[in-house]
């Protein structure tokens, strides 16, 4: 049994004090140290979050800039595996210059060791990072293993640090430039929350080991109330529409955006429908027209195997042209990072309801969690269109001769015409509907509660994987 000690509940001056910082994140009054504060650079801790039991650490910048050795690393290491035992979600607080020198390759052992508690924990606990100064070197990594991790302002991550870049590079850059919110927020995808203070980034790993570790239950379906969806959408079915008010009208209210800045053609989102929680994923036709590219299908993949593995059930929001086509996506690598999508949707056990909204065409209809890849239901709006690409696109291809055959002054209205009776044989859901692959058509003003329904009565489950940072 694990020996814990009070923590004072003076504060400190110094703003980088670890025990302050680990009494900012956990509820009033439940602080209790799990050894005794030391000169190894980390505080580990036990506590409540909203009053679910957590265990968290923080390393300690005010010894040596946070650098871990060996007894630092030590702490860290039987924090996770407290955690582990006892499944518990752990909340990393992390401000570091990585590790200590002076130790030499022993410590470099030991960050190690760090390294591979955290995987052994990955996909069985939550684990949170909250990077509140640098994070350097093999710190830098603690972070990236771990489910979540949010940023304050004065956050930065980085493997090597501007005077080593300058050195061996050339290249003149600052921290910040190099590891900072907007570059990790929006240029990477390192990091999945970014914040404007330091107390607002304690605040949101709070909502997230509430959303993660107190999942709670769907309340009973009669007691969802309906809103009709169809109203955030413009009635022009080509104009573009940010998606996220769909999803905030979705959920009970507005839920905890990961990634935000980065792939923003994809919204993934983890909030509460019904009192449960579950994830979001929404094409977003504000941006890129909602495509599906490299970016965005390896950030979609990564939300799905982190819901999967805490068994939080999925709603797909469906309104996507196609994959963005050019060689730019071929050379990034869009076959390869675009099969992660497809593989964890495949892989997923939790219950996952689809709705297509507008439209679904072509290879992203699949991967946007087909009945193909297992959906446990997939529903439409009214008028929405499956199909492998739009009717005009389709009829270009299929009827070139005979539009190129016509006067140009004809040609549109030939082209409108076959584009109508394409769309009667191959458009709209009725062939999906005759086949099976959409289970249902359900009015916008229904949504709500139909998604509930069909969560709730598909039987729960949780993968067993960890949660890799793909």
């Amino acid at each position: 049994m694990t020996t814990v000690h009070a923590v004072p509940t003076l504060p400190s001056s110094d703003p980088r004090d670890p025990e302050d910082r680990l009494q900012r994140l956990l509820d009033a009054g439940s602080t209790t140290l799990l050894v005794p504060r030391d000169t190894s650079g980390v505080v580990a801790a036990r506590g409540t979050v909203s009053g679910t039991p957590v265990v968290a650490f923080c390393t300690d910048a005010t010894v040596m800039g946070g650098a871990m050795g060996i007894d630092g690393c030590r702490h860290i290491v039987d924090a996770i595996d407290t955690a582990l035992r006892e499944r518990l979600p752990v909340v990393g607080i992390w401000h570091s210059g990585g590790a200590r020198l002076a130790e030499g390759v022993t410590a470099l052992h030991a960050v190690g060791e760090v390294f591979a508690a955290m995987v052994r924990a990955s996909g069985r606990v939550p684990q949170i990072s909250v990077v509140l100064g640098p994070a350097a070197g093999g710190a830098a990594y603690g972070p990236a293993l771990t489910d979540l991790v949010i940023m304050g302002p004065a956050g930065r991550v980085f493997v090597t640090g501007p005077d080593v870049v300058r050195s061996v590079t050339g290249e003149d850059v600052d921290m910040e430039r190099l590891g900072g919110p907007d570059t990790h927020g929006r240029r990477s995808g390192v990091v999945h929350v970014v914040t404007d203070t330091e107390d607002e980034a304690l605040q949101t790993a709070r909502q997230a080991v509430d959303l993660l570790a107190a999942q709670g239950q769907f309340a009973p379906a009669a007691r969802v109330p309906d809103v009709d969806l169809r109203a955030l959408l413009p009635e022009q079915p080509q104009r573009a529409y940010d998606v996220k008010p769909l999803v905030s009208a979705v959920l009970d209210g507005p839920g905890l955006e990961m990634h935000p800045r980065w792939a923003p053609n994809v919204v993934t989102t983890l909030g509460r429908l019904n009192g449960r929680t579950v994830g979001v994923i929404a094409n977003n036709p504000l941006r890129l027209g909602g495509c599906l590219d490299s970016a965005s299908a390896e950030k979609a993949a990564r939300f799905v195997r982190m819901c999967d593995a805490f068994g939080v059930p999925l709603v797909v929001l469906v309104d996507v042209p196609g994959y963005l086509p050019g060689v730019g996506q071929e050379w990034d690598g869009v076959v390869r990072r675009g099969a992660k999508l497809l593989h964890a949707f495949a892989e997923a056990v939790v219950p996952r309801v689809t709705l297509v909204t507008r439209k679904s065409y072509g290879g992203a209809y699949i991967a946007m969690n087909a009945r193909s890849l297992g959906a446990t239901a997939v529903f439409a709006w009214p008028g929405a269109e499956v199909a492998v690409m739009g009717a005009k696109a389709a009829v270009g291809i299929l009827h070139r001769k005979k539009l190129a055959a016509v006067p140009p002054a004809e040609r549109e209205a030939l082209h409108a015409q076959l584009a109508a009776e394409h769309e009667r044989i191959a458009g709209g859901v009725n062939r999906a509907l005759e086949i099976g692959v959409v289970d249902e058509v359900v009015e916008p003003a229904h949504t709500r509660s139909r998604l509930v329904a069909a969560l709730a009565a598909a039987p729960a489950g949780r993968g067993a994987h960890g949660n890799i940072p793909l």
